[in-house]
């Protein structure tokens, strides 16, 4: 009977011990359940604290989900992008990816503060970062998804990296795949998580050379259709207005669809970054179009590439922290 028993026991583990393997394996010991004893109202309050925040000001929910990118394309999502200078941390801040552009830092503070209040020293800032980031695409319009939860916080920023891994508005198409490449994500990822500039905003500054010198010719760029680009320059002049905002998606600014697939197609895509998607690749034209045409394809391959860059060399376990504080490191 004991023998018969133990037989059992062995064939059973051999059954879901490839289940529960695979499991870890595509999530980085990630899971959506992760807090639902330690934390069971966490989503709640990110969710509720988001959805005051975009009510206030629309273009916030697009700043939320940018936070994001520019976490994860450094050092993985970890929330080193939230920490301010310190000693011994030079902030991500004050790259030229998120300078005078990355906001949204007192929502997350916000955040951060409602949950140590609910559950001490127990959610991450970069599961924040993650729960933010989705909520702020479906208060858009967008698709839901469940959340892979279970990072922890890095104990380190780098400068270096957020100035040499995220994606310059001005960079050729080969640039840009490759930073994603990089961060082993593929065509596929680049093209969908491209269409996130489907809401928010970018500065004058970001696209100016496409209006007046593209290729060091003095010529704008003839990717760009010409009366879009002439009313672009009405509030984008040769020099100041370096701030002006322009949306990135005129058709629907504040909704989270394809039109910004579609404005690729007839040359109206505000950023250099935008346009090559569909005119320096085929296999990259190919998806705009089937994008363009197919919101709900769209949306599909966009959460899969969310889930995916979610999870990147996610920190779990014992490594990093759950910060008190955002914008720091826990005290020694």
């Amino acid at each position: 009977m004991a023998r018969s028993m133990s037989f059992f026991i062995f064939i059973a583990l051999l059954v879901f011990a490839p289940i529960c393997f695979s499991f870890k394996s595509n999530n980085g010991g990630l899971y959506p359940q992760y807090y639902h004893k330690s934390c069971p109202r966490a989503q709640e309050i990110v969710k509720s604290v988001v959805a005051k925040a975009v009510a206030k000001e629309s273009r916030m929910a697009a700043s939320l989900l940018r936070l994001q990118f520019h976490d994860c394309f450094v050092q993985g999502c970890d929330a080193s992008l939230l920490l301010d200078n310190s000693r011994g941390i030079v902030s991500e801040k004050g790259s030229n990816a998120n300078r005078n552009s990355a906001r949204g830092f007192d929502v997350i503070d916000d955040i951060k503060s409602a949950l140590e209040k609910e559950c001490p020293q127990t959610v991450s800032c970069a599961d924040i970062l993650a729960l933010a980031a989705r909520d702020s695409t479906v208060l858009s319009g967008g698709p839901t998804w469940e959340v892979p939860l279970g990072r922890r916080d890095s104990r380190s920023a780098s400068l270096s990296s957020s100035n040499n891994n995220i994606p310059a508005p001005n960079n050729t198409f080969d640039a840009i795949l490759s930073r994603f490449k990089r961060q082993g994500l593929d065509v596929v990822d680049l093209v969908a998580l491209s269409g996130s500039h489907t809401i928010g905003n970018s500065r004058c500054t970001s696209f100016r050379q496409r209006l007046y010198n593209q290729s060091g010719n003095n010529k704008p760029d003839s990717t760009l259709d010409e009366s879009y680009a002439a009313q672009l320059r009405n509030r984008c002049p040769r020099s100041g207005g370096d701030q002006n905002l322009f949306s990135l998606d005129f058709v629907s600014p504040t909704k989270f669809d394809n039109s910004y697939f579609k404005n690729l197609l007839a040359s109206k895509g505000l950023l250099n970054s935008d346009q090559v998607l569909a005119t320096k690749s085929q296999a990259s034209l190919a998806l705009v179009k089937q994008y363009a045409e197919n919101n709900a394809l769209f949306f599909d391959h966009f959460v899969k590439s969310m889930v995916k860059m979610g999870n990147i060399s996610p920190l779990t376990g014992s490594s990093g922290e759950i910060r008190k504080n955002c914008r720091k490191i826990n005290s020694s």
